[in-house]
């Protein structure tokens, strides 16, 4: 009996309070201030209905006891009249005294923040203003939202200082100010926040040092201020002993190296100092007490000296990046945590010397590339990178002269690769082969001196015809003019009225600090850039061009693509500043994602637990799409079709909502002509052009964009960044390890290379397995062979229809109307070779369709390609025959026989 009294109980408190979440609202001024407030953000009746109870029906709304207590129109659309002047409009919400909750993130409100924001909410807690194009000042008001525990103002246009009175907010548990333009120093009040936990200010452009004040925040989990122009790291921030993420990446840390006494970080899982300027020696004592670090990145600093055993000893590490510093030492001879498995290890780019020992044995990837090391490649040794060094067994290493000066510099042995010191040999054997030497010299030399007559002809054939070829294709085109053509003649002034403003000298110099190194950003080949703030308050990236040891016709090329060329894709040059000889500079827009090399695995968000994520798949996909689409754009849609010529991960810039936006134009140019006289030039082995790729096959082709735009794609999924600029020998060490994975038939293969830091689930599997065949398509042997980019584009687009199977009526429609299809298995079946053969640009052909058709597959493949789509032969085989694909992604190009039969006489 007492137990249904207990539940009668029950049931009525729960009735009590469903009845409370669902009572009307009560407040008549309330209701009036809603239908204000909807009519000033134009928002549609989708969501909030005129009539009906917004307590009730309105999405968004949340009340308590008849009250609206929470507002929420994140992601809301407005009508087509409110599109048409949006205005931060929301002065009804004064009239909410109890408002506790306002978010607002993804709906565009531009204009600054009221004033009366901080003096007529009083109950606010939670603030959420991301991504809404807000522009001027935090205002100083909003220090008198003492209630407020959550406050987000990330990927706005805030400029100006940060307010001391948010050190007023006491309550404070989490402030986001990420990705603006706010400048001056981190204010010191911030030292009375505490109860905040999480911090991030990145992507700004705050200076001077971090305050020690900031290490008193004993509640503080997550802390990012990457991105800034920071100067000083303190002693103090080791008091940070709840810290889990620590991102101090990309500031200018130039006083020196990590403080001897920065201890403390019982907490920290997470450590980031990428590109922050420091130097010395790595203090042992940091690691100490943090045994709970997994996840180190130090690359790109000026580090020296050995890596401490206490880093090596760390129990729970799973990512280690030490690349690009000078660090020089022997490895350890065993692992101190023998039973932790690390993830990947990288600590390629710097000078540890001596042999590979058995601690790299719980290492699962392993870069050790441009180091010193020397001795035999381990036997465990699998998923690892061992280009430009000294040792053994191993292709791609250093000269025997270099490796020994290295060893000599130190006062060590070289092992001079395994090898004996070499010996004369014996005089009376050199006279009795002196005479045969002689006349196989003499063959030799004549042969040679053949060839090179018939050689000469033939360059002088070649030449009379391209210079036909040219003289008669001069004036016939439609479109963008071709860039990269000669500089104007001296005293003609130049003229280009699509290229944005004319800036001063003296305007960069106020907007870049002199130039001050805090604001530089690299080092580019074709000129130093800067970031910088003009006087209206836009951030800005400066190209400063030494005229001096740059192509002096450089800049102009540029400046005449963004004359003729004008798409959303590329990096908007906002202006230009040509008055100094000796110094030319170009003015674009500041792209707040940086670019691809230093943002894949570093995205500035929190996540609900406070971890760093890396790129998501689908955010990896879209950059994919847009640098195609943009490729695309100059190869097929520009009169004649432009090359970009320098495709790589730090070419692709991202803007503040990961869209693409090319860069690095200035060695843009027209493609070549004549693809038959390319083909014989390089069957001869002529210099076809001034400029040439790996393996000698020219850079002024459309193809040469597609090879490097596989390689980015690999790139996107291996998470294996760097390759799109390495030398060939690294290339082909890393197509070695990668393109065996890439099978059109064995989807389960490309697990192995997925990046480990992206979360892959089986409905995004098939689409990273699709992208894999399509970038190994992008780096077929012959440049003839690989698909063109808009085709690319239709496959980055539609990822799935590259490996699933269309739908037999449509394939035989298709069939009627199509003479063969350049599809999936024309492309991939020229890869049953293992990848040894593909080198940088790789030398094996691909083969034709008919032949593909012809070879089966045994029955194991047959029953795990069948869960894919029904095409089982009766007899346990497949039929590559029987697998067709869409011909919407990769037709057949025209001209494609004639080339075939070219290359194959």
């Amino acid at each position: 009996m007492g137990i249904v009294w207990f539940r009668l109980l029950l049931l009525l408190v729960v009735s009590q309070v469903t009845l409370e979440q669902i009572e009307p609202l009560s407040s008549s001024e309330e209701r009036e201030s809603l239908l204000e407030l909807r009519a000033s953000l134009g928002l549609r009746s989708k969501e909030w209905p005129r009539k009906p109870d917004p307590c009730l029906l309105w999405v968004g709304i949340t009340c308590q006891n008849g009250r609206v207590v929470g507002i929420s129109i994140s992601g809301f659309k407005r009508t087509r009249l409110g599109r048409r002047n949006p205005q931060f409009a929301v002065d009804a919400l004064a009239n909410f005294t109890l408002l506790q909750s306002f978010n607002a993130s993804n709906f565009l409100l531009p204009g600054p923040i009221p004033d009366w924001f901080g003096l007529s909410l009083p109950s606010l807690r939670v603030l959420d203003l991301r991504s809404c194009s807000i522009v001027n000042a935090i205002p100083s008001t909003l220090g008198n939202l003492t209630n407020l525990s959550s406050l987000y103002l990330s990927d706005n246009n805030l400029i100006g200082n940060v307010p001391e009175s948010l050190g007023q907010l006491s309550a404070l548990s989490v402030l986001d100010l990420s990705r603006n333009s706010l400048a001056g120093s981190i204010p010191t009040s911030f030292a009375f926040l505490g109860n905040l936990s999480s911090l991030d200010m990145s992507a700004n452009f705050l200076s001077g040092p971090i305050p020690p004040e900031i290490g008193s925040l004993s509640r503080l989990q997550y802390l990012n201020l990457s991105n800034n122009g920071l100067a000083t790291l303190p002693t103090q921030l080791g008091g940070l002993t709840s810290l889990v993420v620590l991102d101090l990446s990309q500031n200018s840390f130039a006083s020196g190296g990590l403080p001897q006494d920065l201890v403390g970080f019982r907490n920290l899982r997470q450590m980031i100092l990428t590109n922050s300027m420091l130097t010395g020696a790595l203090p042992g004592r940091l690691f100490t007490g943090s045994l709970q670090l997994q996840f180190l990145v130090l690359k790109q600093n000026n580090f020296s000296g050995a890596l401490p055993v206490e880093l090596w000893s760390l129990p729970r590490l799973s990512f280690l990046d030490v690349s690009a510093n000078n660090f020089s030492a022997l490895l350890p001879n065993s692992s101190l945590a023998a039973n932790a498995t690390v993830a990947v290890l990288n600590i390629s780019h710097n000078k540890f010397y001596g042999n590979l020992t058995p601690a790299l044995r719980r290492f699962g990837f392993i870069d050790l590339s441009n180091n010193y090391f020397e001795g035999k490649v381990l036997d465990f040794m699998h998923n690892v990178s061992l280009g430009s060094n000294c040792l053994q067994n191993a292709t791609d290493q250093r000269s025997t002269a270099e490796c020994a000066s290295f060893y000599e510099e130190r006062g060590l042995s070289f092992d001079n690769f395994g090898q004996p010191n070499t010996t004369t040999p014996p005089a009376s054997e050199s006279s009795r082969k002196s005479n045969k030497t002689k006349i196989i010299l003499a063959a030799v030399l004549g042969g040679l001196g053949l060839i090179a007559l018939l050689v000469l002809l033939v360059v002088l054939l070649l030449l009379c015809v391209r210079k036909r070829g040219n003289s008669s294709q001069r004036g016939n085109g439609v479109g963008p003019a071709p860039v990269g053509s000669s500089p104007p003649n001296p005293g003609v002034p130049i003229e280009f009225p699509n290229v944005g403003d004319s800036f001063t000298y003296h305007q960069l110099l106020q907007a870049t600090g002199d130039f001050n190194n805090a604001n530089l950003i690299k080092h580019g080949h074709t000129g130093d850039f800067f970031n910088g703030v003009l006087e209206s308050g836009i951030p800005v990236v400066i190209k400063r061009i030494d005229m001096r040891s740059a192509k002096k016709e450089a800049y102009l090329s540029e400046l005449e693509f963004f004359n003729k060329v004008s798409h959303q894709r590329f990096v908007p040059l906002l202006g230009h500043c040509l008055e100094n000889e000796n110094e030319k500079f170009l003015v674009y827009k500041s792209m707040p994602n940086g670019d691809l090399s230093n943002c894949l695995y570093y995205k500035n968000t929190t996540s609900e637990d406070g971890t760093l994520q890396s790129l998501d798949w689908i955010t990896r996909l879209k950059i994919a799409t847009g640098a195609a689409e943009a490729l695309s754009y100059l190869h097929h849609e520009c009169v004649p079709p432009i090359v970009h010529r320098d495709i790589q991960a730090s070419s692709i810039l991202l803007d503040d909502k990961y869209e693409v936006r090319l860069g690095s134009l200035s060695e843009a140019c027209a493609q070549e002509g004549d693809i038959h006289q390319s083909k014989i030039t390089r069957f001869l082995r002529l210099p076809q052009s001034s400029d040439q790729g790996p393996s000698g096959y020219s850079t002024t082709i459309c193809a040469y964009d597609v090879y490097c735009l596989g390689k980015v794609l690999l790139e996107l999924v291996t998470g294996r960044l760097g390759m799109s600029a390495a030398s060939e020998a690294e290339v082909k060490e890393w197509f070695d390890q990668i393109l065996p994975c890439i099978n059109m038939y064995e989807k389960e293969l490309v697990t192995k290379i997925i990046d480990p830091s992206m979360v892959v689930d089986e409905d995004f599997l098939e689409e990273v397995w699709a992208i894999a065949i399509v970038a190994r398509s992008c780096l077929n042997p012959k440049p003839s062979r690989r698909p063109p980019m808009r085709y690319i584009l239709k496959a980055l687009e539609n990822p799935l229809k590259v490996v699933r199977e269309e739908n037999s009526s449509s394939a035989r429609l298709r069939a009627t109307s199509s003479r063969g299809s350049w599809n999936a298995a024309t492309l991939f079946g020229s890869w049953r070779q293992s990848s040894s053969d593909v080198t940088a640009t790789p030398a094996a052909s691909g083969v034709k369709l008919e032949r593909v058709g012809s070879l089966k597959l045994s029955g194991t493949t047959g029953s795990r390609s069948q869960s894919q789509g029904s095409f089982h032969n009766g007899g346990g085989e497949i039929s590559l025959s029987r697998r067709r694909h869409s011909k919407e992604i990769f037709p057949e190009p025209s001209g494609v026989d004639d080339v075939e039969r070219l290359e194959l006489e």
